[in-house]
């Protein structure tokens, strides 16, 4: 939590610093998985995300974007299904298509990210997790509702090496479908 905050206030302060536009975004959604073989009669499931991002702003059409994401899945074998999670977290270039102060922006996104897949029984911070990069793009668009204000959608994939070694090939597809509410700065 206390990396959150400071993550915030770092956002906080850039914003005065250079004058940039800001934004925090807080989204839920689906989590789709393609591909999803992992080898050895694994595969993970589909589940939701939850995800919170801070967008920097630089000129009129142009953005920058940092993120994490916390996905809920489960690990499948043999008709079993464990719960887990993906912990995710990256950085993206945003393409406006219409200028800044616009109510209504949409966008183009291209990024990299890490994903930080959980053994099940196990947490992040216990370092039952694997770490996978990998790289990510999509679209989406946010509009001002009112004031400081608004409402962001997105659909992005997310494109990441296969966790735990298990023999699976290809690389494993992410697709977030996500609505969000946004808090202009």
């Amino acid at each position: 939590m206390n990396k959150i905050v400071f993550g915030l206030a770092l956002l906080l302060v850039g914003t005065a610093a250079f004058g940039q536009v800001a934004e925090v975004s807080v989204s839920g959604g689906v989590s789709r998985l393609s591909n999803n073989d992992l080898g050895s009669g694994y595969s993970l499931d589909n589940g939701f995300r939850m995800a919170i991002r801070g967008t920097f702003n630089m000129g009129r059409f142009l953005g920058h974007e940092v993120g994490y994401a916390y996905n809920r899945t489960a690990l499948v074998s043999n008709g079993t299904s464990q719960g887990t999670s993906i912990h995710q977290g990256g950085y993206n270039f945003l393409a406006y298509g219409t200028h800044e102060g616009s109510k209504v922006r949409p966008f183009a996104t291209v990024g990299g990210h890490f994903s930080n897949f959980v053994v099940p029984g196990y947490s992040a911070t216990s370092g039952g997790g694997q770490n996978k990069f990998g790289f990510n793009y999509g679209g989406g668009v946010k509009a001002k509702v009112s004031g400081m204000f608004g409402v962001r959608f997105d659909v992005r994939q997310y494109q990441t090496g296969k966790p735990f070694d298990l023999g699976g090939t290809g690389r494993l597809k992410q697709t977030e479908i996500s609505a969000g509410i946004c808090l202009f700065l």
